[in-house]
């Protein structure tokens, strides 16, 4: 039900004294009003639309009315989690999609599919704020190729009926989820950073410059979500999720897994570290990314790079920090050789402290860091590793 507050000389002594839309005791008002039978029809005829603060309220308040008749036709908001694995394991990047899931209210179904997915279910039915697990046990699924993995997620939804899809904007999510979205013809958001209701959305946009606040009025919502912006849900305890097996949907043969090639590394994972060290052009090759993978070893960090440094053959392309990289938002991030470019700067500028080491001292990289040190970097990170 949308509505836009009438006139108040309609409401006469019902009209509260002043109408904001920030959310207080106005919006109970207008609310209380509303579910009010003293309301004349002709005002109720007079509302189509009504402004989000007062939506939002509205809808707070139905919800606990769903099972009487004024409201049976009402449909409560539900969401389906598509949960990511690898090698049997969840990743954590579902966990922070669980997060913003919940924040939609209804419940929460998370889909895992693979060819261990039972034993992933278990897992992920031992998350705080799911409700429910669906698993599908297949080895088409395994790593997650779009074609089969976008129908079986539509397969789901219609199952359970689901007003929301959200995912993790990760490699996968980015995968998988805009051609669900073209099978379900509506339009994702990408890289949600906040939720201010089940159709009000904010993401970044200009490389993180500006942000936006979007409503979306498609019937299914389907969302990807910054992981760093949620947090990672944590252990339900003694409450378990039911676990619930389902059959597969229909396959494509426009695709076909054939093979991958993982480089190993005992540093931790960078888009998960608490600490990162990254280089850039100013590295200047390959054997100079040494200084780089030495400091980060000395502190226990994760290993990222600048797209430039990506570029030039300097790193492999898994290590990129940036817009058209890994998001990350650490602990601690030090930049090394990096000057700064919004595109990297949309990658990392939400990490706790940075801290920047650039021969050129206005470099937009200082811009943006709570420690800066100005001068040669063959000559500062080798004595900083030493040191530490």
């Amino acid at each position: 039900m949308v509505w836009l507050s009438p006139n108040l000389a309609d409401l006469g002594d019902l009209a509260p004294k002043t109408h904001d839309s920030s959310g207080g005791d106005d919006d109970e008002s207008w609310t209380n009003a509303i579910l009010s039978s003293k309301v004349p029809n002709k005002i109720m005829l007079r509302l189509p639309r009504l402004a989000s603060a007062g939506r939002s309220l509205l809808y707070n308040s139905t919800r606990s009315l769903i099972g009487s008749n004024r409201f049976s036709a009402y449909r409560l908001a539900s969401t389906l989690v598509f949960a990511e694995h690898k090698d049997s394991k969840l990743e954590e990047s579902t966990l922070n999609a669980v997060t913003a899931a919940r924040k939609l209210g209804g419940p929460v179904t998370a889909l895992i599919a693979g060819k261990d997915a039972d034993k992933v279910a278990v897992s992920l039915a031992d998350t705080e704020g799911v409700d429910k697990v669906v698993y599908v046990k297949d080895d088409a699924y395994e790593h997650s190729l779009p074609e089969d993995t976008a129908a079986l997620i539509r397969a789901i939804r219609e199952k359970i009926g689901a007003t929301h899809i959200v995912g993790a904007h990760s490699a996968t999510g980015k995968n998988v989820l805009p051609r669900l979205s073209a099978l379900l013809d509506v339009q994702q958001i990408s890289d949600v950073i906040g939720i201010e209701g089940e159709d009000v959305f904010v993401r970044p946009i200009y490389a993180g410059n500006a942000i936006a606040t979007v409503k979306s009025a498609d019937p299914i919502k389907v969302l990807t979500i910054r992981t760093t912006s949620f947090p990672a849900a944590g252990k339900s305890g003694d409450k378990k999720a039911e676990s619930e097996e389902s059959s597969a949907a229909d396959k494509s043969a426009l695709s076909e897994w054939k093979s991958e090639s993982i480089s190993k590394s005992d540093r931790p994972e960078l888009a998960s570290a608490k600490r990162v060290v990254s280089g850039g052009r100013a590295v200047k090759s390959a054997d100079g990314f040494k200084v780089i993978y030495e400091l980060a070893d000395k502190i226990g960090a994760g290993v990222g790079a600048s797209r430039a440094a990506v570029d030039a053959g300097y790193c492999d392309n898994s290590m990129q920090v940036g817009q058209t990289g890994k998001i990350v938002a650490p602990e601690l991030y030090v930049a090394i050789g990096i000057s700064g470019a919004i595109q990297h700067l949309a990658g990392m500028k939400d990490s706790k402290v940075i801290v920047a080491i650039n021969k050129d001292p206005d470099a937009p990289i200082f811009q943006i860091a709570d420690y800066g040190l100005v001068g040669d970097l063959f000559t500062i990170v080798p004595e900083l590793t030493k040191k530490l």
